[in-house]
């Protein structure tokens, strides 16, 4: 199933809020729709829910659709022991419970990738189904020159007072089909302005060294469906992690698309059309 052409927007399409969440002042938006199954939305590194303005209406004309800025991601406030993947899962159960969501389907590209597939190893029956890709999974680690150097830095240091601006341009120059509407980029560069906000986002990715060989561990033993969409052209996270999961997760299903990086935004009709299928196939009768 293809999605529908993608509207024009000149504003986020449903109205921004925020919640408390384990503590933290966590911003989300929500699309109900009445008696429909939900979608739960995270935001990838370094954007912000803001990434799924493209997929929006043909998620929220089927489902009731939660979008969530995770801690230290987007405009959610962050704190540094729930910025590691395997905290952030613990966040992602937390913030389940505090919408009480039913077993919705989980949709966590980019850093979401590890967190919710801890969230699904240490909580069976959460979600209906989880839908993840372009996220460093291997372990001993398998990605590009740039998230490698990052993740070896030897401190935060480097990361302080870089021109966000600059670095957001940098990671959406990847883009080949998309142009981030004005208030899109906007929102981007505001999520991670500030003397150590873009720095203190770098934690998690940090973390992977540590936290993906337990994961390892644990991939096996999920029984949640796990729909892994990768792309082929994709210059921080080589597509070997995707299949690194299709060969560990006993039911996954691997999609790889002919795009960079931002698969949700630079192929947002085709990236929308596997997540529906994937949720409809695994949603209520």
């Amino acid at each position: 199933m293809l999605a529908e052409q993608t509207p024009t927007y000149d504003h986020f399409p449903a109205d921004l809020q925020t919640a408390q969440i384990d503590g933290l002042k966590i911003r989300y938006a929500r699309a109900p729709r009445a008696g429909a199954e939900t979608l739960l939305l995270l935001s990838p590194w370094p954007e912000s829910i803001f990434a799924y303005v493209p997929t929006w209406a043909a998620f929220s004309a089927r489902y009731d659709v939660l979008a969530l800025d995770l801690p230290g991601f987007g405009q959610s406030e962050g704190r540094p022991d729930v910025i590691a993947p395997q905290a952030m899962s613990d966040f992602i159960a937390k913030a389940v419970r505090h919408f009480a969501l039913k077993t919705p389907h989980a949709i966590g590209p980019d850093v979401g990738t590890s967190s919710l597939l801890f969230a699904a190893a240490s909580n069976p029956g959460l979600f209906a189904s989880i839908t993840v890709g372009n996220g460093a999974v291997a372990y001993p680690l398998e990605v590009g020159s740039a998230l490698k150097d990052l993740i070896a830095a030897p401190s935060l240091d480097a990361f302080k007072g870089l021109d966000v601006a600059g670095f957001i341009d940098g990671v959406l120059g990847s883009l080949q089909n998309y142009a981030p509407p004005a208030f899109v980029r906007d929102d981007y560069i505001a999520s991670y302005t500030g003397e150590e906000r873009l720095a203190e986002s770098t934690r998690l990715v940090r973390r992977y060294p540590a936290e993906l060989a337990l994961l390892k561990e644990h991939l096996s033993g999920i029984q949640t469906p796990v729909l892994v969409v990768s792309s082929r052209h994709d210059p921080f996270v080589p597509l070997s992690n995707g299949q690194y999961l299709s060969d560990r997760l006993p039911t996954a299903r691997h999609e790889i698309m002919d795009a960079g990086h931002l698969v949700w935004e630079d192929a947002a009709n085709e990236y929308a059309g596997f997540v529906l299928d994937w949720v409809k196939e695994h949603g209520n009768p």
